[in-house]
């Protein structure tokens, strides 16, 4: 395994994340043994206390488990590896959509963005994502009437697009026929 640290963070911090990743990924199979402390702590150039500092870590959170002279494991309970993933992916979710954010994309259209992707990629492994039906957009100018059926957001949820109509992908109201919401 290559590992890689910064400066910014603790570096059993780190380590613990890398040996997560690897088991999620299944790089270490449910119920596979883990390497020693001591060659984990030569492979990744660190004091073997900071692998055992991670590994105590990964202990907690009930992704490894020790059986005593035999060394450690990785646990056989496939609903915490997977509940493991999908803490891993969100936040990495949230991180991209903050991104996406500062450049002025909302939630909405980073979906469309990413659909799009997924429609062009070969992936034979993966179910390809499809678009939602398309939503009206919101009138340019606030003061615009709108059509009928079209989301209207409450005060305060515009995004930093400025596109009211897309933050969060939810309608608040809708439209009547009228005009009024």
């Amino acid at each position: 395994m290559a590992w890689s640290f910064t400066p910014d963070r603790p570096i059993y911090m780190q380590l613990q994340e890398q040996i997560k990743l690897s088991i999620v990924s299944g790089r270490h199979p449910p119920g596979g043994k883990l390497p020693a402390v001591r060659d984990l702590a030569e492979e990744a150039a660190v004091n073997p206390n900071t692998v055992q500092r991670a590994l105590a870590g990964l202990e907690r959170e009930g992704l490894v488990y020790t059986q005593r002279t035999n060394g450690r494991f990785v646990t056989e309970d496939a609903a915490v590896i997977e509940k493991t993933k999908n803490e891993l992916a969100m936040e990495l979710v949230e991180a991209f959509l903050g991104k996406m954010a500062t450049i002025g994309y909302c939630a909405k259209e980073t979906a469309e963005l990413i659909a799009s992707a997924a429609t062009g990629a070969a992936n034979a492994e993966c179910v390809m994502l499809t678009a939602e039906p398309e939503v009206p957009e919101a009138p340019e100018e606030p003061g615009e009437p709108r059509e009928p059926g079209e989301p209207v957001c409450e005060a305060g949820e515009q995004g930093e697009s400025g596109d009211a109509a897309c933050e969060a992908g939810e309608k608040r109201e809708e439209v009547d026929a009228n005009g009024d919401s």
